[in-house]
C-alpha cells in the first residue's frame, strides 16, 4: 500500500517547509499558533496538522545538533587558546542557550512534516 498520496509534495520539499515553520502540505499556512504550539489546521489549505504529535523527538534532535556545534568548538578554543574557565562558560553557556531555543521550532516543524508526510499522526490503530 503506497501511503503517500497525490496531494503530497515530495519529502525534501515537505521536510524544507516544515524547516521554515510551514504547513507541509502547502507551504504557505504557518505551522506554529505559538514558539512550539501547532495550529489545529493550516489557514491556507485546511490541512489539519493539531493532531500529530511529535513528542520528546524534536528535543533529542536538537540536542544533538547543538552538541555536535559547541563541544568540538570548545575542544578547539580550549586547545588553541587556554582561556580561563569563567571565559569558557560566559561564551558556552549562552550560545547553547541561543542555539538551542533558535534551532527548537525549526527541528519540531521538520520532525512534524515528515510525521505528516508519512501519514504517522498517533492515531494508528495498533
Amino acid at each position: 500500500m503506497n501511503m503517500i498520496t497525490e496531494s503530497k509534495a515530495p519529502l525534501l520539499r515537505t521536510l524544507t517547509r516544515g524547516f521554515r515553520r510551514r504547513c507541509p502540505r502547502c507551504g504557505a499556512g504557518r505551522l506554529y499558533r505559538a514558539y512550539l504550539k501547532p495550529v489545529d489546521s493550516c489557514q491556507s489549505c485546511s490541512e489539519q496538522l493539531g493532531h500529530i504529535r511529535a513528542d520528546d523527538i524534536p528535543a533529542y534532535f536538537t540536542i544533538a545538533v547543538v552538541g555536535h556545534i559547541v563541544v568540538p568548538s570548545a575542544v578547539i578554543v580550549e586547545q588553541n587558546y587556554h582561556p580561563p574557565e569563567w571565559l569558557h562558560l560566559s561564551m558556552w553557556i549562552p550560545l547553547v542557550l541561543i542555539l538551542t531555543l533558535s534551532l527548537l521550532p525549526s527541528i519540531k516543524g521538520t520532525l512534524v512534516s515528515l510525521l505528516w508526510h508519512l501519514s504517522l499522526t498517533g492515531d494508528e490503530k495498533q
